[in-house]
């Protein structure tokens, strides 16, 4: 069997051993060095390999900055800020239709200004929101899908971790990238709160309403939420005015929540000791996949197949538009049983070389960045649709008394708005890149 046969035959073996529950990092480890041991004629080149590509991993400056950015998420959410954006969110829309909805997602999208990580924005924002959402009559499947929408926006409104892998492995500006996702990112939270009015219309028993606040309790929310603007100022604000990295940056915001955590009195030792534990945890986890697709994309590289993929889909003869169709209608469907960072560790260095090499009238910069833009939206669809969505899994966990089967249906108009959205940024590509220098 010849090595291009073997990449081939290794993406089954590899979905199977992802269906048998094999964690994702270790299948990957798994089929990327037994393929290397196979190519290389059973010598003991993946030992070679084995150490080399650890010590890569562990020891890069630029994915430093993924456990920076998740304590930052950790102390945002010790210090109380997430209850703020909400109060603040809700005192200006939740005497509307729908408005308390429309005011979780609101919450959902500042949260995941300053956290960067969708599940920990739909848990957060979970415990905060939907006891509310419920008091006031929202039905369970309605108030859970809403949060789960809602939780979305943590990988896709900047500061992002998912952001931060795809521009290290298409070696791309993280800071260029963090700019182009904030349009995006808030069509998305737009999109949502357009779903919620169409939806509690045509269902009118879905909306709750709560009395309109009066203008001094809208000011108080107001000023509550000034550390949440303050450290979202400062971080994206210093990224790209160019007076830190992206990796000092995170730093930074980690040092600034941290310092209001403590200011506000909810940090204490305890808490402190259980961020460091849950920043760990999350990190190791997320570089154990790292590191697993590491092996197996050196396979992949070895046996030729993106170079294979991309001459094959070139010589097809297909447009450039129709192949980029093909290619996010695939993360449409396989985010329905994959997990979002598997999914771009595992993709991203077979698919993005074929993008590459087609002409879609703009920069190879441009280009790189406006596809990672398309792939971060429809990979976080993929977390809210059936059957394994996983931040709906996350929030039905805190109301066990909804059926999940409500919930999967109540977020089919949250998949309808993404939908439309990525209809239109295909479209119209400057809607994401007019930000970026020329």
């Amino acid at each position: 069997m010849s090595p291009l046969e073997l990449g081939f035959l290794s993406f089954p073996v590899l979905l199977l051993l992802i269906f048998l529950r094999a964690p994702i990092g270790l299948a990957m480890m798994i089929c990327g060095i037994g393929g290397l041991w196979l190519v290389s004629g059973g010598s003991n080149m993946f030992l070679a390999k084995l150490k080399s590509e650890t010590y890569s991993t562990f020891s890069s400056y630029s994915l430093s900055v993924i456990p920076m950015f998740l304590l930052m998420g950790q102390f945002a959410t010790i210090s109380g800020m997430s209850a703020a954006l909400f109060r603040a969110a809700e005192s200006f829309l939740g005497h509307r239709r729908g408005g308390v909805a429309m005011a979780a997602v609101g919450a959902c999208a500042g949260f995941g200004a300053i956290c960067g990580s969708s599940l920990a924005t739909a848990a957060t924002m979970g415990r905060v929101a939907l006891p509310e959402l419920r008091r006031l009559g929202y039905p369970g499947g309605f108030s859970a899908a809403t949060l789960a929408a809602g939780g979305t926006l943590g990988i896709l409104i900047p500061p992002s971790v998912i952001l931060v892998i795809y521009a290290i492995l298409t070696e791309q500006n993280i800071a260029w990238l963090f700019l182009a996702a904030l349009v995006p990112g808030l069509m998305a939270a737009a999109g949502y709160m357009i779903a919620i009015a169409v939806h509690v219309r045509v269902n009118p028993a879905a909306a709750g309403r709560r009395v309109p606040a009066p203008p001094a309790a809208r000011l108080r929310a107001l000023i509550e939420i000034w550390p949440v603007l303050a450290v979202f100022a400062l971080v994206v604000g210093g990224i790209y005015l160019g007076w830190f990295t992206p990796t000092e940056g995170a730093a930074v915001g980690a040092a600034g929540t941290g310092a209001i955590a403590l200011a506000t009195g909810n940090l204490g030792w305890r808490g402190f000791a259980d961020a460091i534990l849950h920043t760990a945890t999350s990190t190791a986890m997320i570089f154990f996949i790292i590191l697993g697709a590491g092996f197996y994309n050196s396979f992949l590289a070895l046996c030729m197949v993106p170079q294979e993929l991309s001459d094959w889909v070139v010589g097809q003869g297909y447009g450039a538009w129709t192949v980029l169709v093909l290619v996010l209608g695939f993360y449409l469907v396989f985010g329905c049983v994959m997990d979002s960072l598997s999914m771009i560790l595992l993709t991203i260095p077979v698919f993005f070389p074929v993008i590459a090499s087609l002409d879609f009238g703009m920069s190879a910069e441009h280009l790189a960045i406006w596809f990672g833009i398309l792939v971060l939206i429809v990979v976080e669809v993929g977390l809210i649709t059936p059957p394994v969505g996983m931040n709906l899994f996350i929030i039905n966990a805190m109301d066990r008394e909804t059926p999940l089967a409500d919930t999967y249906r109540s977020v089919l108009w949250f998949v309808a708005a993404d939908i439309v959205r990525v209809a239109i940024l295909l479209m119209f590509p400057a809607i994401t890149l007019f930000l970026l220098p020329a």
